[in-house]
């Protein structure tokens, strides 16, 4: 493994009289935990509709493909989101997706092709290995809570966030808006210890669970590359967890934090080959499953 190392560089220039208004983004598959015929690999619906709610569409990302498939699809698409889920970030089919998908998107931030890439969760956490090169994560005692976010000075000049309403931004910082449900983080001390973390991304916000202060979203500052430790997508899509929050400002907040994603990804214009092409690519050729009691999620797309 190597660490993706930094390049100051200015974000490309971009004018609002240049706009992608058929933006396609890509989600991650990962492995099935228990695996049967037909459902190998599988995409959380909420991550979709998340994206879908803000003018996107989506194809998935097959876990497992060759570097020339995943160069094609990187061609065609115009942003990639890393989702939550329980795969490892050390080595599995979604970690060296990720990898490509991360090491192709800076390369093309290089170059003046504006490409954005989102991670929730575990793809919050494989940002940060791919970066540091480094296994860097500390065990937290956040696997089902939600929280307000501790908001750095840099939130307010963010990109992420400074187009925010101000009634917006106060919520989130004094009610608990952003649902978390992972085991490890980033403390804040590793973050700041660690070269190629401080230089490459700022911290937006940070969180604590009551010992370890962990950092809980950042943004790269020479790339449109973002990542939240929290689920912005499961406030009005998912429901099977009392602490999932669904008050209208914890909705609100995910439409805002999709619809400034897919307004990156409208800053890019990859397309497909052909119509035909983008037709079979496009994740409406499968049906989402309403999910077996047990499961996490409402919805599930499964694939081979």
């Amino acid at each position: 493994m190597f660490p993706l190392f930094v390049c100051l560089l200015v974000l490309p220039l971009y004018s609002s009289a240049e706009r992608n208004d058929r933006p396609i983004i890509a989600v991650l598959s990962q492995d099935v935990f228990a695996p049967i015929p037909n459902r190998t690999a599988y995409i959380a619906a909420s991550y979709v509709k998340f994206l879908e709610a803000a003018g996107a569409r989506v194809v998935p990302v097959r876990i497992n493909q060759s570097p020339e498939d995943y160069q094609a699809l990187f061609s065609s698409i115009n942003g990639v989101l890393f989702p939550g889920g329980a795969a490892s970030i050390y080595s599995s089919g979604y970690q060296r997706a990720a990898q490509f998908f991360l090491a192709a998107a800076i390369e093309a931030n290089k170059r003046g092709d504006y490409f954005p890439v989102w991670g929730t969760c575990l793809g919050f956490e494989q940002m940060m290995y791919l970066t540091s090169g480094k296994q860097i994560l500390s065990r937290t005692n956040t696997s089902g809570v939600a929280l307000p976010l501790n908001f750095t000075n840099e939130a307010n000049v963010s990109r992420m966030f400074k187009s925010f309403p101000d009634e917006l931004m106060e919520a989130l910082s004094s009610e608990p808006l952003t649902e978390n449900s992972h085991m490890w983080s980033v403390a804040t001390s590793t973050f700041i210890s660690n070269d190629e973390l401080r230089k490459f991304y700022k911290v937006l916000s940070t969180n604590t669970d009551g010992r370890t202060e962990f950092v809980s979203t950042v943004e790269a500052y020479d790339y449109p590359i973002y990542g939240t430790q929290w689920h912005p997508e499961k406030n009005p899509l998912e429901w099977r967890k009392s602490y999932y929050p669904h008050s209208p400002s914890a909705v609100r907040m995910t439409f805002y934090m999709a619809q400034f994603f897919v307004n990156e990804a409208r800053k890019n214009f990859h397309k497909f080959a052909s119509e035909d092409e983008e037709r079979n690519a496009l994740i409406y050729n499968s049906s989402p499953v309403y999910a077996d009691t047990p499961n996490m999620f409402e919805q599930i797309y499964y694939f081979e």
